[in-house]
C-alpha cells in the first residue's frame, strides 16, 4: 500500500505517523510506502544531533518504508552528501535503511504506479533566515534544471499516474488563493500539468492545508491520504 502526506517538520508536525494517527501502520510492512510531500525536515542541522539520531531511529523501527520529496525547510546542502542508489526505476538518497529522498525529475515505479516527483519550493520567510544554515538557494530551480524538467516531462509525461511535488503549479495556485506569490519552479509547474495529461492525483504540501483544489489536485498537510 502507499499514503502519501503533507509536510512533518521533523520533529514538529511527525505526530501525524504515530500510532494514534496513523492506525493502519499496524498491518503495514516494509513493502509498505508513505510519502511526504516535501518539508520533511529530518535533515536540517549541520550535523547529526541526538534528535536527529532519534527520529531517524523512531522512524526505521517504522512497519512502513518512508519517502519524501524535498520541501523548501530542508538541509539542502547536507542531503546532496547522501549517497544516490536506483530504486523503482529511479534515483533516490539513502537516508537510511528505511527512509529514502525521492529525487527531482524522476518517475518511480511503486506498487505498479508511476510516480513523477519534483521538489522544492520558494521560502517566505528568507528575511528571518540565514543561507547555508536556515536557507539554501537549491530550493528553487536554475536556468539548466527547468530546461531539464521540460524535456524530460514532455518526452515522457504520459507515463505518469501520479505526481507528488512540493507546491502547486501557477494555474492551480490561483485557485487556491489569487494572493499567493508565485516563481520560476510554480510556472514549471504548470509545464508539468500541461505534459502529464494520464494522472489521477497531484498530491503536494506546503500551504500547511488539506484541500481538494478540483478532481485532481489536492493539498496535504494532516490528512493521511491512502492511493486505490
Amino acid at each position: 500500500m502507499i499514503f502519501v502526506t503533507g509536510d512533518t517538520h521533523i520533529p514538529i508536525d511527525i505526530s501525524k505517523l504515530n500510532n494514534a494517527n496513523f492506525p493502519e501502520q499496524k498491518s503495514l510492512t516494509k513493502s509498505d510506502y508513505v510519502i511526504v510531500a516535501g518539508d520533511f525536515g529530518l535533515i536540517w542541522k549541520s550535523k547529526p544531533d541526538n534528535e536527529e539520531n532519534y527520529w531517524t531511529k523512531w522512524l526505521n523501527e517504522k512497519q512502513f518504508t518512508t519517502l519524501f520529496v524535498r520541501g523548501n525547510h530542508e538541509n539542502y546542502d547536507r542531503l546532496e552528501t547522501f549517497p544516490i542508489v536506483e530504486m523503482f526505476g529511479g534515483m533516490v538518497r539513502k537516508i537510511s535503511d528505511s527512509i529514502f529522498m525521492l529525487m527531482d525529475n524522476q518517475i518511480f515505479t511503486i506498487d505498479e504506479k508511476k510516480f513523477y516527483t519534483l521538489g522544492g519550493a520558494r521560502s517566505t520567510d528568507t528575511a528571518y533566515r540565514r543561507e547555508g544554515a536556515s536557507w539554501w538557494a537549491q530550493e528553487l530551480p536554475n536556468v539548466q534544471k527547468c530546461n531539464d524538467v521540460v524535456d524530460f516531462i514532455t518526452e515522457r509525461g504520459n507515463e505518469v499516474d501520479y505526481v507528488v511535488t512540493h507546491c502547486l503549479p501557477t494555474t492551480i495556485l490561483r485557485i487556491l488563493a489569487d494572493w499567493y506569490d508565485t516563481d520560476c519552479l510554480t510556472d514549471l509547474l504548470d509545464v508539468v500539468d500541461e505534459n502529464t495529461p494520464n494522472k489521477k492525483h497531484w498530491y503536494c504540501g506546503h500551504y500547511h492545508l488539506d484541500e481538494p483544489i478540483d478532481k485532481l489536485h489536492m493539498v496535504l498537510y494532516n490528512t493521511i491520504v491512502r492511493l486505490d
